[in-house]
């Protein structure tokens, strides 16, 4: 789909195809904007009649539509209500060009001209995001619901200075879109090998990309990470994505860590059959991270970030962990393995050690769909955070209210920290029956070695059953536009 932000000039209403105009909330009822107003004239009234008849008050969100009318070569007329331009954010306007998407996206429309009235770069990224679908393994018409439109045009005042942001905007789209990609793709086409191919990609837009190999890992003594993979037939392996956009390029980084299992089985303590599928999207931690790092470099951020992710699959066989084993890790800490499905606590485990030991970062931060209790604490609307550090956890809370993806803070501490004491190790991976998300922060937080630190449970995120107003049912990308906007905040020059 093509996007495109124009100057406004008096010819749009010779604009064809579905035309979009705007209408403000006053008290007592409503104000066509000017656009708004010229088409009504051109109708002979008619789109005010519509107005009036859907009960409309101009409130935000509201829409009218009126087809194929008389007067102009508009085949339909989208009347759309902005509510007080006074609370018109940045997000609503990004909601607007999501709402009128989904709407006209089937519709057999092939183009689509917004006429003034938003703010058109915020608007262009609500419609780039709305309209990914992941359909690439659809072959057949009967399956294929296909999107009929091809382009999308903002007139607009300040056509170049909208043009401007979405150009960065545009790029944080491309992280979210790779993200809902690798979440979306099945076990058998995103494995280790292929992901990590995928990650290589990303040295066309200035990334050094490294990775370490089983064969290194077993040298820096990553017993942890190794133990999830040994079940598998693919080859574990850490990537690391380094980005040197700070002036000073050799000023602490920023730190990004990733769960990266592409497919989790729950090994010998072997998930329920239903609903393993849906286990896929168990690297969406890792997806968040490459997402982001595709957003920095790609938008130029002036920051020194390095972003790792554990990739490994998780799968039974004859030579999977077994539940009781005990192991090392890089941080020479070893764990009673009591569970082998608490998979990715092992893996971010080493990762985070390796970050702190390698990089000397700034801060790290932790992304993982680790838990089902956090589903159980806060839904799908919120991830959970954990943290030794009280100003990160408030500046990812700010960053999460900008961009409409929420964290709330959870509660760590000593008496939780107790629960996952082993009698026959340093810890065990798993604590008891209660507080299960709380039990595997903890866990994390002992392989930090008193870093700044959060840890970021997003299972019930990262995949949503139900469609929102940016995204279609499925892979949200979620995390992406919350590290982003962390950094854009809090850490650029």
């Amino acid at each position: 789909m093509k996007i495109s932000i124009k100057e406004l000039s008096n010819n749009y209403l010779n604009t064809e195809g579905a035309v979009v105009v705007f209408a403000i909330n006053i008290e007592g009822g409503y104000e066509f904007q000017k656009p708004a107003l010229e088409f009504n004239k051109k109708t002979n009234g008619a789109l005010l009649n519509a107005a009036n008849l859907s009960k409309f008050q101009g409130k935000y969100g509201q829409m009218v539509e009126l087809l194929a009318p008389n007067g102009v070569a508009a085949s339909r007329i989208i009347l759309f209500g902005l509510g007080d331009l006074d609370g018109l954010t940045p997000l609503n306007s990004e909601h607007v060009g999501g709402k009128v998407i989904n709407k006209i996206m089937y519709s057999g429309e092939k183009n689509v001209t917004f006429v003034g009235g938003v703010v058109a770069a915020n608007a262009a990224l609500g419609v780039r995001l709305r309209s990914y679908k992941f359909d690439k393994y659809y072959t057949t018409e009967k399956n294929l619901k296909k999107k009929s439109v091809h382009s999308v045009t903002f007139l607009t005042v300040d056509a170049d200075l909208s043009n401007n942001t979405f150009s960065d905007l545009d790029k944080i789209a491309d992280g979210v879109i790779m993200a809902r990609d690798l979440v979306s793709e099945p076990g058998n086409i995103l494995y280790p090998e292929s992901y990590a191919e995928q990650i290589k990609e990303l040295k066309n837009l200035g990334l050094e990309i490294e990775i370490l190999d089983e064969d290194i890992m077993e040298e820096l003594g990553m017993e942890s990470i190794l133990g999830v993979g040994q079940g598998s037939s693919s080859e574990t392996l850490i990537v690391i994505m380094k980005w040197y956009g700070s002036k000073d390029k050799k000023a602490q980084p920023l730190a990004l860590v990733g769960k990266g299992v592409t497919f989790d089985t729950g090994g010998i303590s072997l998930k329920p059959g239903p609903g393993m599928g849906d286990m896929k999207f168990d690297m969406g931690g890792s997806a968040a991270v490459v997402g982001a790092m595709k957003a920095i470099a790609g938008r130029k951020a002036k920051a020194n970030v390095i972003g790792i992710v554990g990739l490994v699959e998780n799968m039974p066989s004859g030579t999977a962990q077994r539940p009781g084993d005990v192991v090392s890790s890089m941080s020479g800490q070893t764990i009673e393995v009591l569970n082998t499905d608490a998979e990715g606590r092992l893996v971010l485990a080493d990762c985070l050690w390796y970050c702190q030991e390698k990089y000397n970062p700034k801060f790290m931060i932790d992304l993982a769909t680790l838990t089902g209790a956090i589903m159980v604490a806060l839904g799908q609307e919120y991830a959970g955070i954990f943290s030794n550090d009280d100003k990160l956890c408030e500046q990812l809370c700010v960053a999460g209210k900008t961009v409409d993806e929420p964290v709330w803070r959870m509660p760590i501490g000593e008496a939780y920290d107790k629960q996952i004491d082993s009698d026959i190790a340093d810890m065990k991976n798993i604590g008891g029956k209660f507080a299960g998300s709380i039990t595997a922060a903890q866990f994390l937080q002992r392989f930090v070695n008193g870093v700044p630190w959060v840890h970021i449970d997003m299972a019930g995120t990262a995949w949503k059953q139900n469609s929102s107003n940016i995204a279609e049912k499925g892979a949200t990308g979620y995390g992406v536009r919350l590290l982003d906007q962390l950094i854009r905040d809090n850490y650029e020059d």
